[in-house]
């Protein structure tokens, strides 16, 4: 007989995916605060990696980092909001920190996977998106 302990049920995929949205929004939520704190004293100063210019790219971070992440962890409009997240992720993996070691990029691999993955999976069941529906 199998344990209770390898079973999947519907509440705990749920589960599993609001405290996965939960602990990545509020991981991400601690880098694109202080941008937004930047740009909220007056300074545009920032790498521009991707060559649209350090004052857009700044605006675009913070849209990722800061106010998607709290429509991740609310579970709203998911799938979309995620979609600036693995863009500025593999941006910071592929050209921020492409000369660095995995341990200096691994956190930005590991933030990719984890909005991919609700990208596909959506936001589960605790969420606004499901509430909506």
């Amino acid at each position: 007989m199998k344990s209770s302990l390898f079973r999947s049920t519907a509440i705990s995929l749920d589960l599993g995916l609001l405290l996965l949205r939960l602990v990545a929004g509020s991981a991400m939520l601690t880098h694109g605060w202080p941008k937004l704190e930047k740009a909220l004293a007056g300074s545009t100063q920032f790498a521009d990696p991707i060559g649209v210019g350090p004052e857009l790219t700044l605006y675009l971070a913070i849209l990722a980092e800061f106010l998607c992440s709290l429509l991740v962890m609310l579970g709203f409009a998911t799938r979309v909001a995620v979609i600036p997240l693995i863009a500025t992720m593999l941006v910071a993996f592929f050209i921020v920190h492409s000369a660095d070691p995995f341990a200096i990029k691994e956190s930005s691999f590991i933030f990719t996977g984890i909005f991919a993955s609700l990208f596909f999976t959506g936001p589960g069941k605790y969420s606004l998106d499901y509430s909506i529906k």
